[in-house]
Parts: structure tokens; C-alpha cells; sequence
């Protein structure tokens, strides 16, 4: 090789099919032998088992990519299962590799969904709150309204039955209740009597006072124990055979300005004495202590009815 002419041993001058042309046979180009080298004398030699390639004499085994890592490849040769050198390790080692078993989830306990049982009972609970509260309000609201409502109604209210009293006179209880009267315990004047034939009386036994339908007719009831002077309301419960009727009312001796109306409130059939039992009321003024009560059938009066009881409010 001269400094001019570098022969066939360089990469670009080697053709391997030199030995083909009478130029490249000229250069000493050779066919291919047994021992797997052709071309020209001294040539590059590029025939090598795939991925093998030797840098400084030592061998190089190929090389892969996986998970961002370089893993070394298998060497040829090398048994199944058996890793080539000690520097192999399974993707799985290194970062980012693929994970091999399947990780439990950290609350296995957790897994049911939610506590439907618990959320349920807790909605009946609120409920249940918000119905007894809305029932404890109406009934609060219901009773002022009621008791508004005894206080200011100028309509007649009908009576409940009591025990009678034993005479005509009664007396204020100790807690201050006022008191009520049937007919039978009344004091009868001017040709009243008590009866039962009429239904409907609510006096004990059904009792009421009759014959109190003629000029001179008068009932008494005498109330003890009155604590305080004042005005007051004095009730009486009447049946009517369907037509108004009025009565004298005296408190101590004196009159009322206006007679005690026994009007047909109901609108009960005329002559029907057994549907047209109602009440009615009345204002008195009422000294401390002793108080007389009349009821009397004077000149102008209209008195066909009948009375079964008296009370105070």
C-alpha cells in the first residue's frame, strides 16, 4: 500500500462482488469460501451473528429499551429460564415496570357502599321530630284560640251536667271555680215544678223546671263565697217549643236593665219542646261574698220555657 493508494481494505473501496469484474480480479478480488470471508484481500469483514458486535475485543450483548431503563438481552446460547449473566433482572425490578400481583385495597371492610339502615333511621328520626313539634304547636294554638274565643263570643254556649247541689244555695269552690246548679236544687215560686218528660234536660236525672209559663212564675239560686266584686256572666240552659221567650233577671233584689233572652239561637221546630234545648246568657254585676239570683215570669215577659240549669262565668 502506497500513500496513494489505500488499497481495498478500506469500507468504501469493498465491494463484495468484486471478484465479478475483471478490475476487482485485478485487485486480487476472491469468491466466496468455506471460512465465510469474500471480497478483496484484507477486506472489512461485516459478516457476524445478528446483534453481536465486538468493540475493543470484548463482546457486547444487545440491548433493549423498557419502562425508560436499558435491560440487557439474552445471549445466544443460553438455556431457558437461565439469565445470561448476573446483570439481568426482570422488568419488575426496575422503575416504572409493570407491577406483578395484584395490590388488596387497604379497607376490605369498605366495600359494601353505603349504610343505607343507618341513613334510613335517621330520616324517620327527623320525621318523626318535625310531626310531634308541628302536633305540640296546633294543639298550643288551638287552646288560646279557644280560650280567645269564651272570652269575647257574645253566642250562647251550651252546658255540661254537674252534680246538683243539694238546695238552693251554692258556694264558690276552693280553687276559686264558680258554681253550677241543676233545676231540682233551685228554690220554686209561683207555681214551678220540676218534670222529666221532656227529653234532653242535662241535669242529673234528667229534671228540669216547668211551669214557669205564667205571670208570677220565679226560680232562686243563692251563690256563696263570691271572692271579688265585678261584673260576671250568668248562663242559663232552656228549651223552647220553637219560639222566643224572655225572663225577668234580678241580682239582689234589683232588675236588669234588659230581660234574659231565650230566642230560638237553634232554629228548633215550633211546638217541639225536646229540640229546642240551647243556652243563653246574661251580665250581672255580683257583690263579695253572698249574691241572690231570680228568674222571674213578670207582666211583658214571654216565659213559655223550660230550665234544667244555671251556672256563672
Amino acid at each position: 500500500m502506497t500513500p496513494g493508494d489505500n488499497g481495498a481494505s478500506t469500507p468504501e473501496d469493498d465491494d463484495p462482488f468484486g471478484y465479478l469484474y475483471a478490475d476487482g480480479q485485478a485487485r486480487g478480488a476472491q469468491p466466496p469460501s468455506g471460512s465465510g470471508g469474500y471480497g478483496y484481500p484484507n477486506a472489512v469483514s461485516r459478516v457476524r451473528p445478528v446483534g453481536e458486535r465486538t468493540y475493543g475485543g470484548q463482546q457486547q450483548a444487545p440491548q433493549a429499551q423498557y419502562g425508560g431503563q436499558t435491560i440487557p438481552q439474552q445471549q445466544p446460547g443460553a438455556g431457558y429460564g437461565q439469565s445470561p449473566s448476573a446483570a439481568y433482572q426482570a422488568p419488575e425490578t426496575f422503575p416504572g415496570g409493570a407491577p406483578t400481583t395484584r395490590q388488596a385495597p387497604s379497607n376490605p371492610g369498605r366495600g359494601r357502599g353505603p349504610n343505607t339502615k343507618g341513613l334510613l333511621i335517621g330520616a324517620i328520626a327527623v320525621v318523626a321530630a318535625v310531626v310531634i313539634g308541628i302536633s305540640v304547636a296546633m294543639m298550643n294554638g288551638n287552646g288560646d284560640d279557644n280560650k280567645a274565643n269564651g272570652d269575647a263570643s257574645t253566642t250562647p254556649s251550651q252546658s255540661q251536667s254537674a252534680s246538683p247541689s243539694p238546695s238552693s244555695t251554692s258556694s264558690v269552690s276552693a280553687s276559686g271555680e264558680l258554681p253550677k246548679i241543676d233545676a231540682k236544687a233551685l228554690r220554686l215560686d209561683g207555681g214551678t215544678s220540676v218534670a222529666s218528660d221532656v227529653k234532653g234536660a242535662k241535669a242529673d236525672g234528667g229534671v228540669y223546671v216547668s211551669g214557669f209559663n205564667h205571670v208570677g212564675a220565679k226560680v232562686t239560686w243563692t251563690v256563696n263565697g263570691i271572692q271579688k266584686a265585678g261584673d260576671f256572666r250568668l248562663y242559663a240552659r232552656y228549651s223552647i217549643p220553637g219560639v222566643d221567650a224572655n225572663a225577668t233577671l234580678s241580682v239582689n233584689g234589683k232588675a236588669n236593665n234588659q230581660p234574659i233572652g231565650l230566642k230560638n239561637f237553634i232554629g228548633s221546630p215550633k211546638g217541639d219542646y225536646e229540640k229546642g234545648w240551647q243556652s243563653t246568657w246574661a251580665p250581672v254585676t255580683l257583690t263579695k261574698g253572698t249574691n241572690v239570683i231570680e228568674l222571674a215570669c213578670n207582666d211583658g215577659n214571654q216565659c213559655d220555657a223550660l230550665f234544667d240549669q244555671l251556672w256563672l262565668e
